[in-house]
């Protein structure tokens, strides 16, 4: 999968038109800031972790949040084991650098993470790394189709 597949599942919602192409990598919290002009902590960034079965786990957190190892196990009852290389965009349908919570295959479920709510608007990737969408928490919440909200960072 890739940006159009991202985009035609944000056409959904009204909100293809929205999405922002960057000439410069967004591959990165703080490329991403650098090229959209905002604070690093406003980037929703999309962490990919595998589940008790092999699949996917998609936390979409703010960009200065760093995962809280109780409170994933206190939420997914495992230890916090992020996607090697390899296999995010076989679980996820993007790769790195575009991992996004938008067009995953079923298996891979997205949950939002309550960092997300300090802000008015984030800035999530758009399935490949020079892409962005601007969008509130509850449009993200909308858009993203999460299996719900979870407190996984600190």
């Amino acid at each position: 999968m890739s940006i159009e597949t991202a985009r035609a599942h944000l056409a959904r919602f009204g909100r293809d038109s929205d999405v922002i192409e960057t000439a410069e990598s967004s591959a990165t919290v703080e490329l991403a800031a650098a090229a959209l002009g905002v604070e690093p902590a406003r980037i929703a960034k999309t962490l990919g972790f595998y589940d008790a079965d092999g699949g996917a786990i998609l936390v979409v957190a703010a960009g200065d949040a760093r995962i809280d190892n109780a409170g994933f196990k206190a939420a997914f009852g495992l230890k916090a084991k992020m996607l090697k290389g390899d296999d995010v965009e076989r679980l996820s349908g993007h790769a790195p650098g575009g991992l996004c919570p938008f067009a995953n295959p079923p298996e891979a479920k997205v949950y939002l993470d309550e960092s997300l709510r300090r802000f008015a608007s984030v800035f999530p990737a758009v399935g490949n790394a020079a892409s962005a969408v601007e969008l509130t928490p509850e449009d993200i919440e909308q858009v993203a189709e999460p299996e719900g909200w979870v407190a996984v960072t600190k």
